[in-house]
């Protein structure tokens, strides 16, 4: 994806494991009252990137944003959508979005999902209107350190 602006998204790669994790890591820190710990380390985003790929949204070359984007068959898992703090709210995670659902679309998905934490309220409202309406509810990872008691929220749009 090209703009006048200089923009562009394109899959990362093992290079950028350090600005996929310091991207995730900036933006999550929104969640630090009911997380104990960084959002992710490089270990998990290099496992992330053997089922998955995250997509890399630079600006002159500069990372803007990134989210990860995992085909499961005929649907399509997105997570990790993450914009520097000081650009978010400028339509770049809606950037972000699109390219993970033409993805999606590209490799024969016909649904795309995605998770929220509970206690992140404004999640659902954003994605409700780029058509993702909620499906059911998760457990949160017994593994990932919440101070506070949280699920997740699943989310899906059909694709067309």
């Amino acid at each position: 994806m090209e703009s006048d602006h200089n923009m562009s998204i394109r899959q990362a790669h093992d290079a950028d494991v350090a600005v996929v994790v310091r991207l995730i890591n900036a933006a999550f820190q929104v969640e630090r009252f009911f997380l104990a710990a960084d959002r992710i380390a490089a270990e998990e985003v290099r496992s992330r990137m053997e089922r998955g790929i995250f997509l890399l949204l630079e600006d002159s070359g500069l990372p803007l944003g990134c989210v990860y984007a995992e085909l499961r068959g005929e649907r399509g898992y997105i997570g990790l959508l993450s914009v520097e703090p000081r650009r978010q709210k400028s339509g770049l995670s809606r950037l972000l979005m699109i390219a993970a659902e033409e993805y999606f679309r590209e490799n024969g998905c016909r649904m795309a999902e995605l998770r929220v934490v509970n206690l992140r309220t404004e999640l659902p409202p954003y994605y409700r209107h780029l058509g993702y309406s909620e499906t059911c509810t998760e457990p949160f990872p017994l593994d990932i350190p919440a101070i506070l008691p949280c699920h997740f929220i699943v989310m899906s749009k059909e694709l067309l």
